[in-house]
């Protein structure tokens, strides 16, 4: 069977270049020195040949690059890791199939034309957006037009957290501790992104609209008893906004529009994660991710992924939605599987 795993990272050499000389001193330029999958092409592609039938979709691994690149620079870095990324699926459609355009998200207009070019000249199957833009929310305005655009396309948002240690974990604390930025953090900006998305209306505004979370949703599977009765009653626990205004003003009830979401299986491993993700999304809306390389061993996340799917019990025809098929539907990429 075919695993197409639609949420990993890679650093093509120019970029990486690039990245380097902008942001040296950056967590993530001398981590990533360490971390040779994401560089090393020929590693990664003996990786991946031991587990068959595997192909990536790739996109760049953090950070986003409007943390890093000014927003008169961050165009030009979005250009040449697209270029990097459509160079490495063009010479190797049997390994990448696709990848997913990187945007400087501080710049955009810039944005936009990357995007459409990136799309329309480059092949790229869908575009990676991090859960917000150096800060700013993604139902902002501004990002509007970016959302008119991928809507009318019908192309794909693979939505990825974004946090670090400066967003503390108390108001008396200037930074985070312990890696709590990242392991609690994440789960919980993916979450906070969708809900702003939710509630702004972006599901009435673009009813089509496609959007794959990271990590299987984040924490909104496991909390869905809040998300469900808890929104229902929006705005009774508030006094200075008329929340309860917003509330009768929806087309559906909050929850409903979660399960519009999609997630993916890069969850590290846990299978009672997989499962809440899974209920909750159901088995039309989860795709197959690993989010290797950033893993403990190289493969670590791929195998632990793969074996959390056999060990679902899983109907053979939903568990091939999951590996592949539902990716190959929204990326509109060819079936040929089995």
């Amino acid at each position: 069977m075919l695993f197409l795993d639609v949420f990993n990272h890679i650093f093509p050499p120019r970029f990486l270049q690039r990245f380097l000389a902008i942001a040296p001193d950056h967590d993530m330029c001398r981590r990533s020195r360490n971390v040779r999958l994401l560089w090393d092409v020929e590693a990664r592609f003996r990786l991946m040949d031991e587990f068959g039938d595997y192909r990536q979709v790739i996109s760049l691994g953090s950070p986003p690059i409007e943390t890093f690149a000014e927003p008169g620079v961050s165009p030009e870095v979005a250009r040449v890791a697209n270029d990097g990324m459509a160079e490495l699926a063009a010479r190797h459609p049997d390994r990448f199939p696709g990848f997913l355009a990187a945007l400087p998200m501080n710049n955009p207009d810039a944005a936009l034309a990357e995007l459409d070019r990136a799309v329309r000249a480059l092949g790229a199957r869908g575009v990676q957006i991090y859960s917000n833009a150096d800060g700013k929310p993604l139902d902002l305005p501004e990002f509007h037009p970016l959302l008119d655009w991928l809507h009318a396309a019908d192309v794909p948002i693979f939505l990825h957290p974004a946090r670090d240690a400066r967003y503390s974990d108390y108001l008396a604390e200037q930074k985070s501790k312990y890696e709590i930025w990242w392991t609690f953090g994440w789960p919980y900006d993916t979450s906070t992104a969708m809900a702003r998305l939710v509630f702004s209306g972006a599901f009435d505004r673009w009813p089509d609209l496609k959007i794959v979370t990271h990590h299987l949703g984040g924490i909104v599977p496991y909390l869905a008893g809040r998300v469900g009765h808890g929104w229902d009653q929006l705005g009774k626990r508030t006094s200075e906004e008329d929340y309860g205004a917003l509330l009768k003003s929806m087309k559906k009830r909050p929850i409903d529009y979660f399960h519009m979401f999609y997630g993916d299986t890069a969850l590290f491993g846990s299978l009672a994660a997989t499962r809440c993700g899974l209920d909750f999304f159901g088995v039309d809306r989860v795709l197959f991710a690993s989010d290797t390389p950033f893993e403990p061993e190289p493969g670590t996340y791929i195998r632990e992924t793969i074996q959390v799917l056999h060990q679902l019990g899983l109907p053979r025809e939903d568990l091939a939605k999951i590996t592949h098929e539902n990716a190959q539907r929204l990326l509109r990429l060819g079936d040929d599987s089995d």
